[in-house]
């Protein structure tokens, strides 16, 4: 990961500038830099992944333009090829290619990229700023306007408190040019659905998967894999271990004396050959990062916060025992293909919708998570399950063959993986949520100390001075106060708690963990 800050305009002291942005350091501890554009600041905080000589620090420079990002082009050699018959290149950094792009297509750039990405240019022809974000928000920013009306960007909230009064999330699939947001991929849209048989289906999902996960293992940096046991992220690893000469690092964590999913990663690890670390965590542990984690991430949703405690714990200890920089995760595979939860969807077109609001909400919730977790601790994620191609394609699946109607979830990417990838058992495991299957103790922990914390009538008369996604549980309680006192009155950064759909039949519950669904059966065991 990286930093990237930007204050669109003059009337900010350089000194403040780099007090709110050092607040994000530990996403870019390699370098530092911050260069005044004739009208504000731009700023960039770098961790080394492509291109790692002081030839790739950024702002790069065009021609009084200059441009910070903080991002992955993949498939960028092609377009500097072309590129190179006009500009020429210091370095061997993906994003030195945007100043030149820009130059030669304008706005247009951005649907070309094949990328997750937040970017910050300045065009020092017309002096204004604009700033983009990918399609789905894997990499983070986020925006407001200083007292003087000028605009300001950066990678994480905590960048802008004290400078703005209102902090949003910057739009996934957007850039914003003369004061707009204007979309440029919205791809939880579907404009054509595809009919193809289910076989051409799973051959497609497998293709395409398998070229997203390989294209996400090209750096310059050290290369590491989150392994939770589950479908998802084992699948990474064992694509990944395909394509491999060597054993991949493999890492998973659990609390130490009931982790439901230690166990199936060692498994996935025996079978596909991976250098394989176990993490051990205690509860004193998560009670004494809570407080951490809630600042890193911004947010005050329980699901998010429930997962992030093993995730931020097992990534710090990567970070302090090893030397790898990046790392692939698992995630946004349920948003595509279902959670326990989805098998409650009345219909297909209604799994469709929901599917579509999750992806369009994602970078709020589980990406958000999983950026934090990583960059806090300075390394990079890279979200194999998130490329576009795949998500696109998935998305425009008929929603009917994506509907659990075969009596195990996410049917059709356990199927098109059929074969040596995965034990068959783990192959077609059911699914436990990861806050809970790195110990279902832990969950229980936090409840419990929130439980403390309030008497029932503070509880209850705390909760009324929230108008806005008003917390419904001690726990929630507990975690909107914390989250109040490093975002005071943000609240409105994230949309609302990330719950089942509490419209369909069997999903109106009072707590996020698919283990209170009827259906959770034999998961997380």
């Amino acid at each position: 990961m990286c930093s990237i800050m930007g204050f669109c305009d003059s009337g900010v002291t350089f000194d403040l500038f780099k007090e709110r942005f050092d607040e994000t350091l530990s996403r870019g501890p390699d370098d530092s830099r911050i260069i005044d554009t004739g009208k504000g600041y731009l700023g960039f905080h770098r961790l080394a992944i492509m291109g790692l000589h002081p030839e790739g620090m950024q702002p790069f420079e065009l021609s009084g333009s200059y441009c910070v990002c903080n991002g992955e082009i993949y498939g960028f050699e092609k377009i500097k090829e072309k590129l190179a018959e006009k500009y020429t290149f210091r370095s061997g950094s993906d994003c030195e290619i945007l100043l030149p792009l820009y130059r030669e297509y304008g706005t247009d750039m951005f649907k070309m990229l094949d990328a997750e990405f937040a970017l910050i240019l300045f065009d020092g022809e017309t002096k204004e700023y604009i700033a983009a974000r990918d399609p789905i928000g894997i990499r983070p920013l986020y925006y407001g306007t200083y007292k003087s009306g000028a605009m300001v960007f950066a990678s994480e909230p905590k960048n802008l408190v004290g400078l703005c009064d209102t902090i949003m999330p910057f739009p996934p699939g957007h850039y914003y040019k003369d004061g707009r947001f204007i979309p440029y991929c919205r791809i939880d849209q579907v404009e054509t659905v595809c009919h193809d048989d289910l076989e051409t289906i799973c051959r497609n999902i497998h293709d395409k998967l398998t070229a997203g996960v390989e294209k996400r293992l090209v750096a310059d940096a050290k290369v590491g894999f989150l392994l939770s046991g589950g479908l998802d992220s084992s699948l990474v690893c064992a694509i990944a271990q395909k394509r491999s000469k060597t054993p991949i690092k493999t890492f998973a964590i659990g609390m130490e004396k009931d982790a439901i999913d230690l166990k199936y990663a060692r498994q996935v690890a025996d079978h596909i050959g991976s250098d394989h670390t176990e993490v051990f965590m205690t509860r004193q542990q998560v009670l004494d990062s809570l407080r951490e984690v809630i600042r890193i991430l911004g947010t005050y949703d329980i699901t998010t916060i429930r997962a992030s405690m093993g995730m931020y714990l097992l990534c710090r200890w990567i970070h302090e025992n090893t030397d790898i920089r990046v790392l692939l995760t698992g995630e946004i595979s349920d948003e595509l293909f279902g959670y326990k939860y989805t098998d409650f969807a009345p219909d297909a077109e209604a799994f469709q919708k929901e599917s579509e609001k999750r992806i369009r909400e994602l970078h709020m919730y589980d990406v958000l998570r999983a950026d934090r977790c990583i960059s806090s601790n300075s390394l990079e994620a890279r979200v194999p399950f998130g490329d576009l191609d795949f998500v696109q394609y998935v998305m425009a699946v008929d929603p009917a063959l994506k509907l659990n109607t075969y009596g195990k979830g996410k049917y059709l990417l356990r199927h098109a993986f059929q074969g040596d990838y995965l034990p068959q058992d783990i192959l077609m495991r059911e699914k436990a949520a990861f806050s809970d299957a790195v110990g279902h103790s832990m969950v229980d922990d936090l409840k419990d100390y929130a439980e403390t914390e309030y008497t029932d009538e503070e509880f209850t008369e705390k909760c009324r001075q929230y108008t806005f996604a008003t917390p419904f549980t001690k726990e929630s309680l507990l975690y909107r106060e914390i989250f109040e006192e490093y975002y005071p009155g943000q609240a409105p950064m994230v949309v609302d708690f990330w719950m089942p759909n509490k419209q369909w039949k069997g999903c109106d519950v009072n707590d996020p963990s698919a283990r209170v669904l009827s259906n959770y059966g034999a998961s997380g065991q």
